[in-house]
C-alpha cells in the first residue's frame, strides 16, 4: 500500500473540511479526488503533503507514519506536491529554477562555485524535465516573464525533479489553454504506473483520461471511491457534482 488514511479530521471553527476519511491509494496507481468547490479537496491534499496537521486520525506512507512530518520532510521520503515543491524563485531562470529542486535531494548545496562535472550534471538533468512538460525551448527565460501556464509547468518539472515516489498534483491544469493543457494530461498519462499519483483537477475529462480509481469529496467526507469509470456513472455522485457538469 502506497498511501493509507484512516479516520483523518480537520474542522475549521465548526466547519469540517475533512470528516472521518478513510483511504487506500496502491503503489503505482493514479487516483483522482473531485468534488464541488469547498468540499475539501484542498484541505486533504495539505494534510497529505504535511502544510495542515490534521486533528486527528492517521497518514501512512509505504508503512511511515507522516501525520505530523513537517512538509520539509516529505521530499527525502519521496512525495512531492506540484505545487509547494519549492517556491518558484521569479528572477531565476526556468532552468535554475529546476536544478534547485534537483540538487535538493542529491546532498549537495546550490551554490556559485562548485565542481563543473556536478554543475554538467544538475543542468542536464533539469533540461530533460524541461524538455519532459515542453518548456526546453523557453528555459533560458526568467519565472517572471513566462505565462501562468508555463509556470504551472515549471511547477511539475520541479516535482520531478525530486525522484517522487507519490506525486500529489492540485489542479495542475488550472489556468492554462487546450494546448497546454493537452501537455500536461500527455506527460501525466506517461508517468502512469511508474508512480503513484493523486490527482486534484476540475477538467473532469482530464481525470477520467488519468485515474484509475477516483474518489469523491462532498463536505469534507467521501461519498464514492472506486474504478473511476465506475464512479463517474455512480447516480448519486451525478446529483452531488459531475452531473452539474453537463446541465
Amino acid at each position: 500500500m502506497s498511501l493509507a488514511i484512516r479516520n483523518l479530521n480537520k474542522s475549521f471553527g465548526g466547519i469540517m473540511a475533512s470528516s472521518d476519511v478513510n483511504l487506500d491509494i496502491e503503489e503505482n496507481e493514479t487516483h483522482a479526488i473531485v468534488g464541488p468547490n469547498g468540499s475539501g479537496k484542498t484541505t486533504l491534499i495539505a494534510q497529505l503533503s504535511g502544510i495542515i496537521v490534521p486533528d486527528s486520525g492517521t497518514i501512512h506512507f509505504n508503512g511511515v507514519d507522516i501525520t505530523r512530518a513537517p512538509s520539509h520532510r516529505h521530499a527525502h521520503i519521496g512525495l512531492a506536491r506540484s505545487f509547494q515543491i519549492t517556491s518558484v524563485i521569479m528572477p531565476m531562470t526556468l532552468v535554475e529554477n529546476v536544478m534547485m529542486a534537483a540538487q535538493s535531494v542529491s546532498g549537495h548545496s546550490f551554490r556559485f562555485w562548485r565542481p563543473i562535472s556536478l554543475e554538467r550534471d544538475l543542468r542536464e538533468r533539469a533540461m530533460q524535465y524541461l524538455e519532459d512538460v515542453g518548456l526546453k525551448d523557453v528555459s533560458g527565460s526568467e519565472a517572471r516573464a513566462v505565462s501562468h501556464g508555463q509556470r504551472r509547468q515549471l511547477e511539475i518539472a520541479m516535482a520531478l525533479a525530486l525522484n517522487p515516489r507519490l506525486l500529489l498534483l492540485d489542479e495542475p491544469m488550472a489556468g492554462m489553454g487546450k494546448r497546454e493543457s493537452g501537455r500536461i494530461v500527455e506527460l501525466l498519462a506517461g508517468l502512469k504506473g511508474k508512480m503513484t499519483m493523486v490527482l486534484v483537477e476540475h477538467d473532469m475529462d482530464a481525470v477520467f483520461a488519468l485515474a484509475d480509481t477516483a474518489s469523491v469529496l462532498v463536505d469534507g467526507s467521501i461519498i464514492a471511491t472506486g474504478p473511476a469509470a465506475e464512479v463517474r456513472a455512480n447516480p448519486e455522485v451525478q446529483r452531488a457534482y459531475l452531473g452539474d457538469l453537463h446541465a
